[in-house]
């Protein structure tokens, strides 16, 4: 089993992830959707926390091997980023979703420096928005951004046009294809339901007519 089916089918296992392609979900950004994606819940399960931290430091010495600091966004990124950073004895910051309005007014809390090449760490990707605005902080303070990892990616066509405008790289252990492989044999969701979950991965909006 790959990394990717193993962190989909451990998602399936803790109810990280739920799949109602019948009754789908809305989002917050208004988006009906036949998936949800809670990834805090994997700080839960020890065994599937580890699986995912190791394959972050694999990944991250894999593709960006220069990184000498690692930040995460806030909140989701935070845990995972410290514990990736602990792994690789590497620095770590995380990054607010706006500036502080109190004291020092400080979006980036931690100490990162000038031209320090970072990596920083998002546990969900749907259309990269949020993550996108924190790389666009830390450019900001002359960080030179490697690339994001993340946990999980809807693989959302906005979220990969999203990336390829900003020129990030994004590098994720699983993904929306492997998850619902891996549904489809571990008896999560029936024919119908995989034929209405791929259509949703098409088409975002008429998925359901």
């Amino acid at each position: 089993m790959t990394l990717a089916s193993q962190i989909a089918s451990d998602l399936l296992d803790i109810r990280a992830v739920y799949l109602k392609p019948e009754e789908p979900f809305t989002w917050a950004s208004g988006i009906q959707s036949p998936i949800y994606t809670d990834n805090r819940i994997t700080l839960s399960y020890p065994d599937t926390r580890t699986l995912i931290e190791n394959g972050f430091v694999e990944k991250i010495k894999e593709a960006f091997p220069d990184v000498e600091v690692i930040a995460g966004t806030a909140t989701a990124g935070i845990p995972h980023g410290a514990i990736i950073a602990h792994q690789m004895a590497l620095p770590f910051a995380y990054i607010r979703s706006k500036p502080k309005e109190h004291g020092a007014g400080n979006q980036i809390e931690g100490r990162v420096v000038k031209g320090q090449k970072m990596v920083l760490v998002e546990d969900l990707i749907s259309t990269g928005g949020s993550v996108l605005d924190a790389v666009a902080a830390a450019k900001r303070e002359g960080v030179d951004v490697l690339g994001v990892v993340a946990i999980f990616t809807y693989e959302l066509p906005k979220a990969t046009e999203n990336f390829e405008t900003a020129g990030v790289k994004l590098v994720t252990l699983s993904n929306y294809t492997e998850l619902i492989k891996v549904a489809k044999v571990q008896g999560y969701i029936d024919a119908d339901g995989l034929k209405l979950l791929e259509k949703f991965k098409e088409n975002q909006q008429t998925w359901q007519d």
